[in-house]
């Protein structure tokens, strides 16, 4: 990287809108200690429950979803934003057209 920072004016132009039944994803930045991925989901589409070593911020830019984090069942939407540690077991289903921006943390960051 040629500048000492990365800046996105608008987050929700960086993806294409989710086809009907589709889950569409999008890198926008990684380095050696994070990756930020944005996600557009159609509604009814899931992401199973899954796990990761590495820590996670999950943010909700647009629509409602109902997300699993451990044991916890939760209803989000646009602005919702949760911190997941290392191994945490979640899931999460679109109830309506769902725009996400991932950010994974690598442990020693």
């Amino acid at each position: 990287m040629n500048q000492p920072f990365f800046f996105c004016a608008d987050l929700a132009a960086q993806l294409p809108p989710s086809g009907s039944d589709t889950i569409v994803s999008r890198v926008i930045y990684r380095d050696e200690q994070v990756r930020a991925t944005l996600f557009a989901f159609a509604a009814g589409q899931e992401l199973s429950e899954h796990s990761t070593s590495q820590r996670a911020v999950l943010h909700f830019l647009q629509g409602e979803a109902d997300v699993t984090l451990g044991e916890n069942q939760l209803a989000v939407k646009a602005g919702s934003w949760a911190y997941l540690e290392p191994n945490l077991k979640h899931s999460v289903f679109a109830k309506s057209d769902v725009q996400m921006l991932l950010l994974m943390i690598k442990p020693n960051a």
